[in-house]
């Protein structure tokens, strides 16, 4: 089995006079967690549809799970789950009809009682889906989603409307089923979310990948110049410095001792997204 999951090289598609991706190229590896960032417009659900096989494309080359998804055969299909951004489950059937339903259309589907435990929808499998939450609908919407045990599952914004505690349980799925194998592409305008979630990400702006790479180290991030700032007699301070422990022991000597409200940090994740946008925009 090929240790990529997802290959794109050249991608282009464009509506009309409109280029939605210019020459985009992406490696996603099996069995991680691959989040795809940009702002709106930026081609990257155009890319993402593609890859799903639900939109067709004007040139480049497209590989995914050793398929190409314009041409994929039935069985290909099988291989794939999808978390639409908007709800897909509805109508007066209760959970365990609706997911048992969508399970007869794939060849070797999980086992119905294995898959309520997973999303955590055991004590809800006679409830009718019209009644629950709207976390708890999302929940049948990724029951749906890997009832067929997809190698690969598109989660396109699961969290949006969650309150913050089903935001985390919902993540806490999200890392089982990783954990279990599945290879897992994720979009989502939460930065914290992608940062809690995934291995690594791209960040798509003007129908290319401008930036790749663990949230971590991303855009350079890692190495990027800390803050240290400090209340001094005279007022807030902050100093920026590629060495904040000299400046920290420097501080400490002057205040002999605690230093008022000593923070140290560098770049968030956002920081670095938005600093990323703004390049390619001023490029542009």
């Amino acid at each position: 089995m090929a240790e990529t999951a997802v290959r794109v090289r050249g991608l282009r598609k464009a509506y009309k006079d409109h280029v939605a991706v210019n020459g985009l190229d992406l490696d996603i590896r099996r069995g991680e967690i691959f989040g795809i960032l940009g702002p709106n417009g930026a081609g990257k659900s155009t890319t993402v549809e593609i890859l799903e096989g639900h939109r067709s494309r004007d040139g480049g080359e497209v590989e995914v799970l050793g398929e190409d998804p314009g041409r994929a055969s039935r069985q290909w299909k099988s291989w794939i789950g999808i978390v639409w951004q908007n709800e897909v489950v509805s109508g007066e059937l209760t959970v365990a009809e609706t997911v048992r339903h969508y399970a007869q259309y794939f060849p070797d589907p999980r086992d119905l009682e294995e898959i309520l435990h997973v999303v955590g929808l055991t004590e809800k499998a006679g409830a009718r889906v019209t009644g629950l939450s709207g976390g708890q609908r999302r929940r049948v919407d990724v029951a749906v989603g890997v009832i067929g045990r997809p190698e690969l599952l598109f989660l396109d914004e699961p969290t949006t409307g969650f309150d913050p505690a089903a935001r985390r349980q919902f993540w806490d799925l999200i890392r089982s089923l990783a954990d279990d194998g599945t290879t897992i592409v994720l979009t989502s305008h939460y930065l914290d979310e992608v940062e809690a979630l995934a291995d690594r990400l791209a960040v798509v702006v003007g129908g290319k990948v401008v930036a790749e790479g663990d949230p971590a180290t991303l855009g350079g991030r890692a190495s990027a110049q800390a803050t240290v700032s400090w209340l001094a007699p005279e007022g807030p301070r902050e100093y920026r410095t590629d060495t904040p422990t000299g400046v920290i022991n420097d501080l400490a000597a002057h205040f002999r001792g605690e230093i008022p409200e000593l923070t140290v940090s560098r770049p968030s994740l956002e920081d670095i997204y938005l600093g990323l946008i703004k390049e390619q925009e001023t490029a542009a």
